[in-house]
């Protein structure tokens, strides 16, 4: 019996049905690049000192020494952010000695923006801790909808899924310039997390499963990995151009509208309707591909017994996440892929956050962020043909670890190479955030692909959700932030040798054909593969031409 992509084979690897494709999913995932980014321009807080109503209302002037405290930050004497001298009304002196806090507002300097949410509603002093949790109610609906998206995908489609998350993303995207409190601001900003995971993950997926072989790991790297970095790189452009927070809004929710037309071309994945018993449906697809390609199919593509398994494939058996911890090997595979989707997300986002504290303009040092995705795109691509799996994540992990710890060798007046280290460790973290997404598509089966990507980005929120606070030390110790996050890195690289070989191999379609961890060059016994608590016996029915799943090194 062939498998799905020898069935397929007939229509080519890249056909313009898969250009089509590879480009619509890839153009899908700009938006991603900017969303959660945007919060670095979005949430900044400017210089700001309290507002005394007897002085002009502009940013700084004499007055303003005599009537408000200084106070140290990195190094310089500026005015106090949080308190001023008390008024006298009855004393030859205007001001006592005596602070109080700002009791009549703040004054905040429009160098830099016309305005953020934090000048807006004043998130400073002891509303300081709003603009970082703000950060983490983003990332908190990035969690809820890696959890629930890939369980509404696997159990109702990749293209419905896609399509609602991303329309709901667009109009929230939008009204999130008519915010109207802090509150109304976060609420919007949870649903619009909880859409563009969601649209994300299941176009990832869906690009994976509608196309073959190498053109797979091209799309993966250069395509998703690509059109994020285009986002994010437009994102200091927009800001740079762009000072008021409502205007950029508006301004990046208008590219979501463009999407609109994708859904009259990019239709639901095969592999997916054959896995609920839809063959015809399937069949209906791939025969509209062969004749975008000019190709004849065959009579008859998925003849009667290409069902995996009957039980499985009818659809009569609903997978919920529970089917990823149920055998040894899925459920090793499932908790290492979630430890290392948390690590590589706090130091991907602590880097990012912590542009803000290294030195330089935050436009040029954004714009420098962008560009190492690009570079570690293309690095990647180049080395995902030729080198093993198992190699490309843990080195990418070890190096980026090794890279980080140095900046605390740093003497401090040498800012320029603290820069260049910490966009080289970005550079290869970014490779390793690109790759895993490849990995984890490879190493979870059809059955519950999706969904194992959702609880593995879950998890990842939680990494992302840490982040702004590891950020937020950098303000107090700036080597600090990346000692933490460049130990973390090399954890993770060790972890990760642990995973199993996927580079040439057919993606698994059921829980039963799921690979057993790699402990170095040591091989199990066939007999211990096909122990009582290996996958082959305690997993779900194996079809009889797989059999022998599981004899690989361990």
């Amino acid at each position: 019996m062939k498998d799905y992509e020898e069935t397929i084979a007939f229509l080519g690897e890249w056909g313009p049905f898969q250009r089509l494709i590879f480009v619509l999913l890839s153009l899908s995932a700009i938006p991603s690049g900017y969303i959660s980014l945007s919060m670095v321009f979005i949430a900044d807080t400017p210089p700001h000192h309290c507002r005394v109503p007897s002085l002009n209302s502009s940013y700084g002037g004499l007055g303003y020494n005599l009537s408000i405290p200084t106070e140290e930050l990195k190094g310089e004497t500026i005015l106090s952010r949080c308190r001023r001298y008390t008024e006298q009304e009855d004393s030859d002196s205007a001001y006592s000695y005596d602070t109080e806090g700002c009791v009549d507002g703040w004054v905040f300097s429009k160098e830099r923006y016309v305005s953020t949410i934090v000048t807006e509603w004043s998130l400073v002093c002891n509303d300081s801790w709003k603009s970082p949790f703000t950060l983490t109610v983003v990332c908190a609906g990035l969690l809820v909808g890696s959890l629930f998206s890939g369980i509404l995908s696997d159990r109702y489609g990749r293209r419905i899924i896609f399509f609602s998350s991303k329309a709901v993303k667009t109009i929230c995207y939008t009204a999130l310039a008519m915010s109207q409190s802090w509150e109304m601001f976060c609420a919007l900003y949870f649903i619009i997390g909880v859409m563009d995971i969601s649209s994300y993950c299941t176009a990832f997926i869906l690009g994976s499963e509608l196309l073959i072989k190498s053109t797979r790991e091209t799309f993966g790297i250069l395509g998703v990995g690509l059109s994020y970095a285009t986002g994010y790189a437009v994102l200091p452009l927009f800001a740079f151009f762009i000072r008021d927070w409502r205007t950029l809004q508006i301004g990046l929710s208008l590219v979501g509208y463009l999407y609109i037309p994708l859904w009259w071309f990019i239709p639901e994945s095969p592999r997916w309707l054959i896995t609920q018993g839809r063959s015809q449906e399937a069949e209906a697809i791939i025969r509209a591909a062969a004749k975008r390609n000019g190709i004849t199919p065959p009579e008859d593509i998925f003849q009667t017994e290409f069902s995996i398994d009957t039980k499985e494939s009818s659809g009569q058996e609903k997978y919920t996440w529970r089917d990823l911890l149920k055998t040894a090997n899925m459920r090793n595979i499932t908790i290492i892929n979630i430890t290392i989707w948390i690590t590589i997300s706090l130091i991907y986002y602590g880097l990012s956050f912590n542009t803000s504290n290294l030195d330089g303009d935050p436009y040029r040092n954004c714009l420098i962020s962008a560009a190492t995705e690009f570079l570690a795109y293309a690095f990647l691509q180049f080395t995902i043909r030729y080198v093993p799996r198992r190699v490309i994540l843990p080195f990418t992990l070890l190096l980026g670890g090794a890279l980080l710890l140095l900046i605390q060798l740093v003497p401090a007046e040498l800012s320029g190479l603290t820069v260049t280290l910490a966009m080289m460790g970005r550079l290869v973290v970014t490779g390793a955030y690109a790759f895993v997404y490849v990995y984890s598509t490879e190493l979870f089966p059809t059955v519950v692909r999706n969904m194992g990507l959702g609880v593995s980005s879950m998890a990842a929120r939680i990494g992302s959700g840490v982040s702004p606070y590891v950020a937020h030390i950098g303000t107090y110790n700036k080597t600090l932030p990346f000692i933490l996050m460049g130990t973390i890195s090399l954890f993770s690289g060790g972890l990760s040798l642990l995973l199993p070989e996927t580079k040439n191999e057919k993606l698994p379609e059921l829980i039963s054909q799921v690979k057993p961890l790699q402990w170095c060059c040591y091989k199990k016994r066939s007999a211990e593969i096909n122990s009582p608590d290996g996958d082959v016996q305690g997993s779900k029915l194996a079809p009889a031409n797989q059999s022998n799943v599981g004899e690989n090194s361990v």
